[in-house]
């Protein structure tokens, strides 16, 4: 019988405790350390895994075999390789960095040690947005792309977003997500960038902004704009918008009128996905649209425990990950030039 992966779990906020969870209900992983600045309330069963204040004291205490990084994204770098320099594999939260250049190291490593890398894209994990994506390309581009996801977010939701914004912007730390998805759907290289973005409020940094709209240019002539705003000022009309249109129709997300914009179920929930075909019959539509229903479709933590079931394959089956990683620094490099061209006025080009 293989034995499980001993795991050490670095941050336990909101991902980090899901990602937990995840292991402790996973016989293939065995959770040797948690560790936070400070202990949060632990679920039942969990309250007895060693705890450590400190990434540097967990690793050397627990030498695990992985290390689930899900702190802030100033610390993702450094913890992943030092995990990897110490022979675990890693799965790391998104943004895998700060950097273009830091996310890139990471890579090298994973590659030089040979080691699995992992980054949290969770939505690569989802049902519907793979079906969403499968009925994006069946269509065909070019493709003009319409996404986002703004947030209205009020006390404790609105402190970890006012946390959040001291190393990363909300089209960064969302907006990876969502180019990734942009990037399997046209499998074109994105080769410009322009970035908007604004302060709507005085409780964040000086040279932060809450508000912060981009648009990707690919080189197959597909273009996408991706949309992110935090706060308790956010509007929750069309906070949610998953819309993809080419010459021969459009694939639409279409959201319950109920959905709230601070479930965190609802930023990867789907209700529905509405296909229309450009097809005409004289003055008329040759066929009406269909809507796929994305009924019984897995909540947050499932999607958790999916990505956690796909790192254990990784690890097991020795997965070639190369592809995954190269999409996971060119989703980044993108929403970082969208960042600069926020902070410059200018357009970058890739």
């Amino acid at each position: 019988m293989t034995a499980p992966i001993r795991t050490l779990v670095v941050g336990l906020g909101n991902m980090g405790l899901s990602h937990a969870k995840a292991y402790h209900a996973n016989p293939g992983f065995e959770i040797v350390g948690l560790a936070n600045r400070s202990k949060p309330a632990l679920p039942e069963g969990m309250e007895a895994y060693p705890f450590f204040e400190t990434f540097e004291d967990a690793l050397a205490a627990t030498k695990p075999e992985l290390v689930c990084v899900a702190t802030y994204t100033d610390t993702h770098v450094d913890y992943a390789i030092a995990a990897m320099e110490a022979g675990a594999h890693v799965f790391v939260e998104k943004p895998l960095a700060m950097t273009v250049a830091d996310a890139e190291r990471v890579v090298e490593a994973a590659t030089r040690l040979k080691r699995k890398l992992v980054v949290g894209y969770i939505l690569r994990h989802h049902p519907s947005w793979t079906r969403f994506i499968a009925e994006a390309r069946a269509l065909g581009g070019p493709f003009v792309m319409r996404m986002n996801l703004n947030q209205q977010s009020v006390g404790a939701t609105w402190e970890v977003h006012r946390r959040l914004m001291e190393t990363t912007s909300p089209i960064v730390d969302c907006g990876v997500h969502y180019v990734d998805v942009m990037c399997q759907i046209t499998d074109a290289a994105p080769v410009e960038v322009r970035g908007m973005g604004v302060r709507l409020s005085d409780e964040i940094g000086p040279d932060m902004y809450n508000y912060g709209h981009l648009q990707v240019l690919f080189a197959d002539g597909s273009v996408g704009w991706y949309e992110a705003a935090w706060g308790p000022m956010i509007s929750e009309t069309a906070f949610f918008v998953k819309d993809v249109m080419t010459p021969r129709g459009s694939v639409s997300i279409v959201m319950d009128e109920s959905a709230k914009s601070d479930d965190i179920d609802t930023h990867t929930k789907t209700a529905r996905i509405r296909i229309h075909s450009a097809a005409q019959a004289g003055t008329r539509f040759a066929q009406p649209d269909t809507m796929l229903s994305m009924a019984d479709e897995p909540g947050h933590q499932e999607l958790c425990d999916r990505e956690q079931a796909y790192m254990l394959k990784a690890i097991r089956e020795d997965v070639d990950l190369t592809r995954h990683m190269r999409d996971a620094v060119t989703s980044l490099k993108v929403v970082l030039a969208a960042d600069e061209s926020v902070r410059t006025g200018a357009v970058v080009k890739l």
